[in-house]
């Protein structure tokens, strides 16, 4: 049996049932912070949240899917899955499997909340697509890694296969169903990684295209449309086309037993996930020491050769710009002391002593924290100052990361701080509350129903003021409790 009919079978087949409690808890987990990374794409980049929106009016029904804070507007699931894709990644803020190097949750979540609403699916069928989306779609992205990321961006392209399965899965399709899926994936997999330089949005309609996509195969495969049936390894298919060295034995290494889904890393700062092991080795150094940054002659950042050949732009003309280029994350850290998402608006990048510290920040290649590559992020940043100063830090795993994970109490920190800019506490706790219910929810209707609402312009809230009292925190941690032992087996 090959690797396309195997991860076929196994999606075809999984239950919810087969899933551990913290493979589950982790799928909640996974919804609540992409969730919240949408919701924050109202206050950090309304132009894509209009896009967003825009074309999924382009594709109405009022039988479809629910598009997030869309004033109540439903479209057709591909194409709702394609707005909430867009939303998920406008911020930049989300999880991220390292070894595929993948936005996983942007692309699966959409895709299944779509389907399972317009199908009208339990929530543990969705929990089980979710995870058969996420299982499918990292395999295929360790299968062509790191030569893939040379051109193509692994969230477009391998998430599609996730798309697909999770789509499938929710349409009830048999193996061969799921196979022709896979097949119809592939063929449409796309999205080039040119948006490194340029800052635009592309970047984040590719997780939403690929969501789109992967749901559009599922439906062709529903219909009878066939497909190549051993589209990632036949010698002109998937990996063949997509790396100069593939590994196939990772497509199907484990899968069932090993859950890829519990490597999954959540950011902890809104920018890409190489600035991070640089920005807590530059935080570092800024809070230890009392460093004026008019002082800094150069900083330097050794690291894995895929910064140096991918994130290391210090031309910064837009948002998203600043938030895929090293350096400007280095240089504003150590302008700011601190790096949030206020860091990331035209008045910060162009601010004139960030300018000059980020002309001083560069990024170099290391041979020796290459190897430590992908397992480690390492980043080993070096301040100099006027009066000859070295000031050094070492980071090999940025806050987030499975092996220096984000706590369950800070997950939900930041789930709140981003639906602040849509929701009032209550509301926050309410969508939680639905969030980590739905393994025994009957439908994602509540869900669905909680995230329809308009974009709350009249009523924003501070990102670091909503739910941040003491009762509100006591609040939230009994009602998330409540949600988990309610729905988490």
């Amino acid at each position: 049996m090959g690797p396309t009919q195997a991860l076929a079978q196994w999606t075809a087949g999984l239950r919810y049932d087969d899933l551990a409690r913290e493979v589950v808890e982790q799928a909640c987990h996974i919804i609540a912070d992409t969730l919240g990374c949408c919701l924050a794409a109202f206050a950090e980049d309304r132009e894509k949240c209009r896009v967003a929106t825009g074309v999924a009016k382009l594709y109405a029904d009022p039988r479809g899917a629910t598009v997030i804070r869309g004033r109540g507007l439903r479209a057709r699931p591909a194409f709702a899955a394609l707005a909430n894709g867009i939303l998920a990644n406008a911020a930049d803020n989300d999880d991220t499997h390292k070894r595929a190097l993948l936005h996983t949750g942007s692309v699966v979540v959409p895709a299944v909340l779509a389907m399972a609403q317009a199908h009208r699916r339990s929530g543990a069928d969705a929990i089980a697509a979710l995870v058969a989306g996420y299982e499918v779609a990292v395999r295929v992205g360790m299968a062509v890694m790191p030569t893939h990321y040379r051109f193509w961006h692994s969230t477009a392209t391998n998430g599609t296969f996730g798309a697909a399965a999770a789509a499938a899965y929710a349409l009830g399709l048999d193996a061969g169903g799921v196979q022709r899926a896979l097949g119809l994936a592939g063929t449409q997999a796309a999205g080039l990684n040119t948006f490194f330089e340029s800052g635009d949005m592309t970047k984040s309609i590719h997780p939403g295209k690929a969501a789109c996509n992967g749901i559009l195969s599922a439906e062709l495969a529903r219909l009878g449309a066939t497909s190549p049936p051993a589209i990632l390894e036949h010698p002109k298919g998937y990996l063949a086309a997509f790396s100069t060295d593939p590994d196939p034995a990772a497509l199907v290494r484990g899968l069932g037993t090993q859950w890829e889904i519990l490597q999954n890393g959540f950011k902890y700062f809104p920018s890409i996930l190489a600035s991070h092991s640089p920005i807590q080795a530059t935080l570092r150094i800024v809070q230890k020491h009392p460093v004026d940054a008019r002082d800094i002659v150069a900083i330097t950042n050794e690291t894995y050769n895929t910064v140096k050949s991918h994130f290391s732009n210090k031309t910064v003309g837009s948002v998203m710009a600043a938030r895929v280029s090293v350096p400007y994350c280095i240089a504003i850290a150590a302008v700011d002391r601190e790096l949030t998402q206020r860091q990331f608006t035209p008045q910060r990048y162009t601010d004139p002593l960030v300018q000059q510290v980020l002309a001083k920040t560069e990024v170099v290649a290391d041979e020796k924290l290459n190897k430590l590559y992908p397992d480690k992020f390492p980043a080993r940043v070096t301040i100099r100052l006027k009066d000859g100063t070295a000031l050094q830090e070492t980071v090999l795993f940025p806050k987030g990361d499975p092996q220096d994970p984000l706590s369950a109490a800070e997950l939900e920190a930041k789930f709140r701080d981003n639906a602040a800019a849509c929701l009032t506490s209550a509301e926050a706790d309410a969508l939680l509350d639905a969030i980590y219910a739905l393994p025994k929810a009957g439908s994602v209707s509540r869900l669905a129903r909680l995230l329809a609402g308009a974009p709350a312009s009249k009523r924003m809230l501070p990102a670091k003021a909503a739910g941040r009292s003491t009762k509100g925190r006591a609040r939230l941690a009994r009602r998330t409790k409540a949600a988990r032992k309610r729905g988490l087996k």
